[in-house]
């Protein structure tokens, strides 16, 4: 089974979270699974630039990106935080690098288009392109690759992507069968509750009544692509929980929240926050 894995960005500042990850990440390897891990740095990145005065912006929640907080982002998300989770996979056993943007051009992008002009984001893009014959190359070596949320422009520049549009991108690119967001909190809430199941027809419902907001809305939306491209199941699940990235690898129904296609579904809630 081929699956894509996203790492929330939270929980790669959690030493224990990444160890927990990274051993459920090398089980499933080695089990015959080919994985694509790609990852975020949110709160890192913003860190960052705060050190060094680098004001933070967003926009429908993506981040302005102009030239030098482009160049911190290829820092933190490509090196630091890239690094960090590859040696993690590395240590627990399963041999794993870390991939980014230009390298063997493994991830394309262009300019995201906002508010109807090219480039009003700066650094920003929407991945276009995968070298999937390049991650075929690294499965077959049983090695897993471990993508930062950067992309290589036609002009040569390396662009900013929201991690959580990236991982659907890349698992419509890859043809991946599971889509699974690790992230740091249980799955989709309705108040303190973990609902079992959310359709993509009722996202919008949701939208307007602020059941969902902020980084959900674009996780949500990345989902509904990733299952309008033919990803079999998506799921959005606690990081933290010992084997919740193994639950939702292998179906476990008590595990977070997936998102289904098209229509409502009975809401049952299955744990609490």
């Amino acid at each position: 089974m081929r699956l894509v894995v996203k790492i929330a960005g939270a929980l790669l500042d959690d030493a224990a979270a990444v160890r927990n990850i990274a051993r459920q990440v090398t089980e499933l390897a080695q089990a015959g699974h080919e994985l694509l891990v790609v990852h975020g740095g949110g709160k890192i990145f913003t860190a960052a630039l705060a050190q060094m005065g680098i004001e933070s912006r967003f926009v429908a929640g993506l981040r302005v990106t102009d030239r030098a907080t482009r160049d911190v982002a290829v820092m933190v998300l490509g090196g630091l935080l890239n690094k960090r989770l590859a040696a993690a996979i590395s240590e627990a056993g399963q041999p794993a690098v870390g991939v980014s943007a230009g390298d063997a051009a493994c991830f394309l992008a262009e300019p995201l288009v906002y508010d109807e002009a090219v480039g009003s984001l700066g650094f920003v893009g929407y991945l276009t392109g995968v070298n999937l014959e390049f991650l075929e190359s690294l499965w077959r070596a049983g090695i897993v690759p471990v993508a930062s949320c950067l992309g290589l422009g036609a002009d040569g520049e390396l662009y900013n992507i929201n991690a959580d549009h990236m991982a659907a991108a890349s698992a419509e690119f890859i043809h991946a069968d599971r889509l699974i967001y690790l992230t740091d909190v249980a799955g989709v809430l309705d108040g303190e509750k973990v609902l079992k199941s959310v359709s993509t027809g009722e996202l919008d419902d949701m939208v307007r009544s602020n059941k969902v907001s902020g980084g959900m809305v674009l996780k949500l939306e990345a989902c509904k692509r990733a299952l309008g491209a033919g990803v079999s199941q998506v799921r959005i699940v606690g990081g933290t929980r010992p084997k919740a990235l193994l639950s939702a690898a292998n179906g476990g129904r008590a595990t977070g929240t997936r998102v289904v296609p098209m229509f409502p579904v009975e809401r049952t809630v299955v744990a609490s926050r």
